[in-house]
């Protein structure tokens, strides 16, 4: 069984741990560097009034995945960002719908009217995953430059909430 609940500073580990597997495969995150635990708890607390972070546990307490919402300075303030991470090799077992399902209600709780997901273009997996939420695409931004100098397509979708 899938758990969702609040993340906090003590699943940075756990988190970390996952992102940085992500990362460190490539090709499916705007992330080029590992970040540490201290990276995530930063993230976590830069707009703790208007973000949400929620994490999504097995039920042995093994961490699956987790999303996050939050404003970002390139949308109105009725927006939130959203990012979604899932361990390696557990896509496709409904952890990415259980912490959406959590996540829109928590957007509509923090006021937000729609929910923004901009997603590397080579990245099918993901691309996949916020249509079938019902995101709707409505921008493509070319040759965006990566922190390790890659360039990418990236597309923006949006969720109304």
């Amino acid at each position: 069984m899938i758990h969702i609940r609040p993340a906090g500073a003590l699943d940075a580990p756990a988190m970390a741990e996952l992102l940085n597997a992500i990362i460190a495969r490539g090709g499916t995150t705007a992330h080029t560097t590992p970040v540490t635990r201290t990276d995530i708890i930063a993230f976590m607390s830069k707009d703790p009034e208007r973000a949400a972070w929620l994490v999504a546990e097995d039920d042995a307490g093994t961490l699956l995945g987790f999303q996050l919402i939050e404003p970002m300075d390139t949308l109105p303030p009725e927006a939130c960002d959203i990012g979604t991470f899932t361990r390696l090799g557990r896509t496709q077992s409904g952890i990415g719908s259980a912490l959406f399902e959590r996540t829109r209600l928590e957007a509509i709780k923090l006021g937000y009217s729609w929910i923004n997901a901009t997603i590397r273009a080579d990245n099918a997996g993901g691309l996949a995953y916020y249509q079938s939420r019902g995101f709707e695409p409505y921008a493509t931004h070319r040759n965006i430059r990566l922190d390790d100098g890659t360039l990418v397509d990236k597309i923006s979708k949006r969720y109304n909430l």
